[in-house]
């Protein structure tokens, strides 16, 4: 378990907005168990929210820039 909490904070700090990463990430999962009236539209949208707020990536700070993908 200790391995997979320590790759878990290291991923965390990479992203710009880790706190707002959690913060989708939990809501997807709680949304997942409450019913609602069109089926699975908000659990679509969050989830891709959640993907793109863990691909956002913090700037570098040596200076250089990552290269394009």
């Amino acid at each position: 378990m200790k391995p997979l909490i320590k790759r878990l904070t290291r991923y965390l700090e990479s992203l710009r907005f880790p706190w707002l990463m959690l913060l989708a990430a939990l809501l997807f999962v709680i949304d997942l168990f409450v019913p609602d009236a069109v089926p699975f539209i908000d659990e679509i949208l969050l989830g891709l929210v959640a993907l793109l707020l863990g691909r956002l990536k913090r700037a570098p700070t040596d200076g250089r820039q990552r290269p394009p993908r």
